[in-house]
Formats: C-alpha cells, sequence, structure tokens
C-alpha cells in the first residue's frame, strides 16, 4: 500500500488537494498512471513526465511539477506530489 499526497499551489497557498491511495505495491513503471489519476481528482491537466521527475520522486520522495512542465497554461504556480505512506 502507498499514499501520493497531490498539491496544487497558487499564490503560495494549497489551493486543492487530494491523497491517492492504493493497496497495489508502488511500481516506478506506474507514475504516470499515478499521476494522471491525481491530476483528473484535481481537475489539472497531466504534465509532461520527465525522467529527472522520477528521479526526483524516487530520491527525495516528492516532485515539484512547474508551469513549464505542462503542455497548456495552468492557472497555477505549481502541482507537487509528496510520497505519505
Amino acid at each position: 500500500m502507498f499514499r501520493i499526497w497531490g498539491k496544487v499551489y497558487s499564490d503560495d497557498h494549497i489551493a486543492k488537494q487530494t491523497v491517492y491511495e492504493s493497496m497495489e505495491k508502488f511500481v516506478y513503471a506506474d507514475f504516470f498512471r499515478y499521476l494522471s489519476e491525481i491530476c483528473e481528482k484535481l481537475d489539472v491537466p497531466t504534465p509532461l513526465l520527465l525522467k529527472q521527475h522520477i528521479f526526483q520522486y524516487a530520491k527525495f520522495r516528492h516532485v515539484v511539477f512547474r508551469p513549464a512542465d505542462f503542455m497548456e497554461s495552468v492557472p497555477f504556480d505549481k502541482l507537487v506530489l509528496e510520497n505519505i505512506s
């Protein structure tokens, strides 16, 4: 089981948040699926997922997506995913 806390920040405040929970074992190959489901819950577009994002999540237990990581313009400052399990 694992949990990922997804937070959307606007002006240094949490504008939206959700907790993604799964009973299955965490698999880095499925990280894009986790990201997509979190973004769907938050009603925000899914950002591009690069190898550096996965490395950052693996090393620091969190990853930050900036507006430049999205294909379209977004009305927030950052999307943060944090491992809370």
